[in-house]
């Protein structure tokens, strides 16, 4: 495997900062009524290590069910990042590309209002760092609004969001230069999947693409139009 370079070190480093600011508890009375306490760093590294190849990929898709503040998903975030360190460093197109692509492949769902707000803004801090992006770059904007798409306020038992619709996700795919493609899908759906494709199952002989279909599936998009999403109704057409 090739040498891990600087970057890749730095990231890396950028964990123990990182989970500084993430407290593993906020009060007392939140524990009690909620169950709330966060991940700490050991366990979250011991857990990714069980799935070391899942989580190295940068397209490899990883939803946290309660997500909190992110302890979870920053640390997939960083490992996707330093993966696209280590194949795309040397354009920085594709490093640009292939970074998006490695955040619209982490989801979260979380309860508390307070902690998918941190949530969003950890990642995006995380995001904006490994490219050095400012707010105005339509990098920046394009993951503002994935994040708001794929971290969601919501409740991942009854899967409905916090103000009682269904949780949709959205499923992205990179089709090569400066494209990326959206499908959208149902959560209570999504859960379906393995067990109709089980061996076994009246429906194993059936391909996923014949029982589960999207709810809208849109035209391929580029960064900068995924940045003026929430402005341009046009975008919203679906194919």
């Amino acid at each position: 495997m090739a040498k891990l370079t600087e970057q890749n070190r730095q990231i890396s480093n950028d964990i123990t900062a990182t989970n500084s600011r993430m407290s593993l508890t906020k009060s007392k009375q939140r524990i009690a009524d909620h169950g709330e306490v966060f991940t700490p760093a050991w366990m979250v590294e011991a857990m990714l290590d069980l799935v070391k190849e899942e989580s190295e990929r940068i397209d490899s898709r990883f939803l946290e069910p309660a997500c909190g503040s992110g302890n979870f998903l920053v640390r997939v975030l960083q490992r996707k990042l330093a993966a696209v360190e280590l194949k795309f460093g040397r354009s920085d197109f594709e490093k640009r590309q292939y970074a998006l692509l490695g955040l619209m492949c982490t989801y979260g769902i979380e309860l508390l209002p307070d902690n998918i707000a941190e949530c969003r803004a950890n990642m995006l801090e995380v995001f904006a760092e490994y490219l050095n992006l400012d707010e105005e770059d339509d990098l920046y904007r394009a993951a503002f609004y994935v994040l708001s798409e794929n971290l969601v306020h919501g409740d991942a038992l009854t899967m409905r969001t916090h103000d009682g619709q269904p949780i949709t996700f959205a499923e992205w795919g990179y089709l090569g230069k400066g494209k990326f493609q959206r499908r959208d899908f149902r959560l209570a759906v999504l859960t379906q999947m393995s067990s109709f494709s089980q061996e076994g199952s009246l429906f194993a002989h059936l391909g996923k693409h014949e029982i589960f279909t999207p709810l809208r599936v849109y035209q391929p998009m580029t960064a900068r139009a995924l940045a003026c999403w929430p402005l341009d109704d046009g975008l919203r057409e679906a194919i």
